[in-house]
């Protein structure tokens, strides 16, 4: 069914079920092949991408709409999820609802509240829905055009995520269980679009004191098998509620 048809049929649903003017979009960050990239999908009858989003039931905590919107496009909620800005400009979604009736619950103004995650690449299982017919990773260099406001809501997202490698630690939901520091480096470097010089990132790295040293090593390959590192979930998760020192 056209995309059209299909909101006017369920707008007085809409109505009924959520929170007026309140929307949610997020920006799924995954690590793959030493690139970051982001989750986007298309919906029906658009040119343009756009970021997964969905809106706020009535009877339903807006944290946990956030949470029910992520699993619905990725299959998992063992996703690390943060709240980071509240994007409310005049004619947002004006542009791809245009010819829609005014009354039509999409058509409305929305204030959306942001929210970026984190998911390890393997574990996302990636859900095509009624309104879509395109959900794809995207590399955050190589990104197409975006519906709306949605470019803006992605800028944001990716500098929050920077400022946030200043002071808190990142890895845990985007890398496998068992990495090498060389990995863990490509994950930073590829948030912070900069290279890192190799021995200061170690040592700054292993001053945090949130990795635990796995008595095993990457094998194959002609170099010298790199030591396999986890995190010490346990350290790590007070370093993101106490904060680390230092900047990249």
């Amino acid at each position: 069914m056209e995309l059209k048809k299909l909101l006017e049929q369920q707008s007085a649903e809409a109505w009924e079920k959520y929170i007026p003017s309140l929307s949610i979009d997020c920006v799924i960050f995954s690590f793959h092949e030493n690139a970051l990239h982001v989750l986007t999908l298309k919906m029906k009858d658009q040119d343009s991408f756009g970021l997964p989003g969905g809106y706020v039931q009535k009877n339903e905590n807006v944290d946990d709409a956030a949470v029910r919107i992520l699993k619905d496009r990725t299959g998992t909620e063992n996703i690390y999820l943060q709240q980071f800005y509240t994007f409310g400009n005049l004619k947002r979604s004006e542009s791809v609802f245009e010819g829609y009736d005014d009354n039509i619950w999409n058509k409305q103004r929305f204030v959306s509240i942001g929210y970026y995650a984190l998911a390890e690449h393997s574990q996302v299982k990636l859900q095509i829905d009624q309104y879509s017919n395109a959900v794809e990773w995207k590399l955050i260099e190589a990104l197409p055009e975006f519906m709306m406001d949605h470019r803006a809501i992605f800028d944001k997202a990716l500098l929050t995520l920077r400022e946030q490698l200043n002071n808190h630690p990142i890895g845990y939901n985007l890398l496998p269980e068992k990495f090498t520091m060389p990995e863990l480096q490509k994950l930073y470097e590829a948030i912070l679009g900069k290279k890192l010089n190799r021995g200061n990132f170690y040592r700054k790295i292993l001053r945090y004191d949130i990795l635990t040293k796995l008595d095993e090593s990457r094998k194959g390959g002609a170099h010298k098998a790199p030591d396999l590192y986890s995190f010490d979930l346990e350290k790590y998760n007070a370093a993101l509620k106490e904060g680390l020192k230092g900047s990249w």
